[in-house]
This record gives structure tokens, C-alpha cells and sequence, in this order.
């Protein structure tokens, strides 16, 4: 059995200690928080879910190296569910105390950093996988799965969100993780695969109109991030490859506005002699319009592959839909999130994996998709 330990007792730490509870052939699972007020909250709640005792809560800050030393040093994984730009500190810590280490990442010049360390991480007898959340992460895992339906594959096109299920105006979205990572999201560039040629593509371009059952037109829009390190990975062996986000409707032209306003800077500015930043006078504003708790979510993939099979050309899609569940509380974006960071954990845990290996080459998609259908996914796959 394994110890492991969650860092940040918030949405999507608690789903992805809920899931190591189920799946993860568990000890003891703690769940620390910088609040222990949260973190108590957090592991009452779950252990009455899972009829069980074995979620843990602690007070740990992750930006204080000695209670990460004193408090992880007998855990075997710790999956990360802090912002992002705590994370290459944890993958230091990890290396110099020996944990294996999952996060949910959003950042890929810090997992550049952090899978740089392939060699340290070997050497510690340790498993490093960033970015294994919803998108990056589990959208990757999928598009494995399409490629694997091809002996040669050529195209992958990724298209993946989280909405609220009704979606209320201005907004018609919902925060359903930390404000800073959206807005990471949102701004900059995304790398692609066009025409076989490491491509920069800027966020919000190329906005396509999508049609879903039930569900009516999404507009899909580039954003940053999505695709991690997957396009230097699968250079040279796929002409295309992309990744959007779905949105409803008239989101994407607000954010652009946003953006052109310029409350995307993170440069101080002068404002009535007094020194803001523009990025955190936006979030000041706009989290608490966003942020209105735990709602009835919906999130939604769609994959389209081309490539050859048995000698002739096909195109396979992938389509997979997610509810918020009732029955735990759980929104479709904590267990497309939490869920995929768990098994990534637990696949890495039970096989004992060592080295800095990306989310892509972690775990197969057909492997990815055996464990899915425990959680209960519907996962469809087919010949367009």
C-alpha cells in the first residue's frame, strides 16, 4: 500500500485525493492546505464519502523548503494541486527528499525546467509528470488514444472546455479553478504543429464554430498552454497538431477587449500616484463574477485524428461529455482535472517509474482508457 500526500486542499485537490482513496491502493492520504481550517474541512468531507479514515490534514506552505523537507519525507507520490508557478520548487524539494511528484502544471516554460531534471530524478529513484490536469493533460492522453488508432497518424486536432450548464450574461462562464491560470491561459501564444513546423499561433486566434448534441454552437479559440510540451515531442512524426478551447458564444470577444485594454499586464503602472498591476487589479474585479461556488458544470472534448490504417486513409473522432455528479458533488471539471492526475499518480506509484518524463510519453492512451471506464468516462470513439 502507498502513502501519498496532496498539496492544496481546494476543488481539485480534494477530487484527486477522493480518487487515490477509491483507486490508488491507499495507507494514508494527507491532505495539507497553507489553512488548516480548509485542509480539516476538506478530509471530513471526503472521508465521509469514501465510509473511511485514511484522508489526513495537515498545514503545510509550499513556499517554506523545511515543512516540505520535514513533512514529505516517507511519502511515496505527492501530486500537486497548487498554482502553477510553486511548482519547480516542490520538483526541487522532491528530488532532494525523494517523493514522486504529479502536478496539475499550466505553465510550459516551467515544465521545460522541470523536465529538464531527467537525469537528478533518475538519480533520486523518482517520477516526475507535470501538467496532468484536465487541459494540459487529459486532452493529451486522449489525443494518444486517437493516434493509436492509426498505424500512421497525421492530423490531431484537440478541442476541449469547461462551461457551466446554464450559462448566465455577461460572462456565460464559470471560474472553476484559480483565476491566475485562466488568465496564463488566455495570454501570450500557443505552439502547434502546422505543416509539420514548430508554429506560434497568439491566443484568440482562428475562432471556429462547433456544433454539439444538445448543446448547440461553441466557439473554439486558441489558447496558451494546452498542448505542454506535446508538439516538440511529436515533431516530425505528425503534420498537425492543435488544441482550442470551447467557450459559449461572445466570450472570446470580451476577453480580447480585456486583453487590447491591457489588464492582461503583469508591468506596474502608475495610477493616481499610487503603483498597481493591471493583472491584479483585473483579478481583484473579475474573480468574484466568476466565482460563484460549486454550480452544475459541463465539460466536453472532442479530438479529430487523420492519419493511415491497413494501407488507406481514415479520420477517427473522439467525443467524450462529463455532468457535475449529485451523488458526490463533484463537478465534471474537478473529475476531468483530479481524476487525471490521480491516475496518472497512481499508474506511476504501482509501476515505479523514474525520471522527468513529460505527461505524453507517462502512460498510453489505450492503458488511460481501461482506467477511465473504472471512473465511470464515456469515451466514444468512431470513423468519420
Amino acid at each position: 500500500m502507498y502513502k501519498y500526500a496532496v498539496l492544496g486542499a481546494g476543488r481539485q485537490g480534494q477530487a484527486i485525493a477522493y480518487d487515490l482513496a477509491i483507486n490508488g491502493n491507499a495507507q494514508k492520504i494527507i491532505l495539507f492546505d497553507k489553512d488548516i481550517n480548509i485542509a480539516l474541512r476538506a478530509a471530513k468531507r471526503l472521508n465521509k464519502l469514501i465510509k473511511s479514515n485514511i484522508i489526513y490534514s495537515d498545514e503545510l506552505d509550499v513556499i517554506k523548503e523545511q515543512q516540505l523537507r520535514e513533512k514529505l519525507n516517507d511519502i511515496n507520490t505527492v501530486i500537486s494541486a497548487v498554482p502553477y508557478f510553486l511548482n519547480e520548487k516542490i520538483t526541487d524539494m522532491a528530488i532532494e527528499v525523494g517523493y514522486n511528484l504529479v502536478d496539475l502544471g499550466g505553465n510550459t516554460e516551467i515544465v521545460r525546467k522541470q523536465l529538464q531534471k531527467n537525469s537528478l530524478a533518475i538519480n533520486s529513484g523518482i517520477c516526475i509528470t507535470p501538467d496532468c490536469g484536465m487541459g494540459p493533460g487529459m486532452n493529451i492522453t486522449l489525443a494518444l488514444l486517437v493516434m493509436e488508432q492509426f498505424d500512421k497518424p497525421m492530423s490531431i486536432k484537440i478541442y476541449d472546455g469547461g462551461l457551466p450548464q446554464n450559462p448566465e450574461e455577461p460572462w456565460n462562464y464559470n471560474l472553476f479553478f484559480n483565476i491566475n491560470g485562466l488568465t496564463n491561459e488566455y495570454d501570450g501564444s500557443a505552439t502547434f504543429l502546422r505543416d509539420s513546423i514548430i508554429t506560434n499561433v497568439d491566443c484568440f486566434e482562428d475562432i471556429e464554430l462547433l456544433e454539439f448534441e444538445n448543446i448547440g454552437s461553441l466557439e473554439a479559440s486558441v489558447t496558451s498552454g494546452g498542448l505542454s510540451t506535446m508538439p516538440w515531442t511529436y515533431e516530425g512524426h505528425l503534420i498537425t497538431l492543435e488544441n482550442k478551447t470551447l467557450r459559449y458564444s461572445g466570450h472570446w470577444s470580451d476577453m480580447i477587449s480585456f486583453r487590447k485594454l491591457g489588464l492582461f499586464d503583469n508591468k506596474p503602472i502608475n495610477f493616481k500616484n499610487t503603483k498597481i498591476i493591471p493583472r491584479e487589479f483585473y483579478h481583484f474585479l473579475l474573480e468574484p463574477k466568476l466565482d460563484k461556488g460549486k454550480i452544475k458544470d459541463i465539460c466536453l472534448m472532442r479530438i479529430k485524428g487523420t492519419g493511415i490504417l491497413s494501407g488507406n486513409k481514415k479520420k477517427i473522432q473522439l467525443d467524450t461529455v462529463e455532468l457535475y455528479d449529485d451523488l458526490t458533488d463533484f463537478t465534471a471539471m474537478e473529475k476531468w482535472t483530479g481524476w487525471h492526475a490521480s491516475i496518472i499518480a497512481i499508474h506511476i506509484t504501482k509501476n515505479k517509474l523514474h525520471g522527468a518524463i513529460p505527461v505524453e510519453k507517462i502512460m498510453t492512451g489505450t492503458d488511460f482508457l481501461l482506467e477511465a471506464k473504472k471512473r465511470n468516462f464515456n469515451i466514444e470513439l468512431k470513423e468519420i
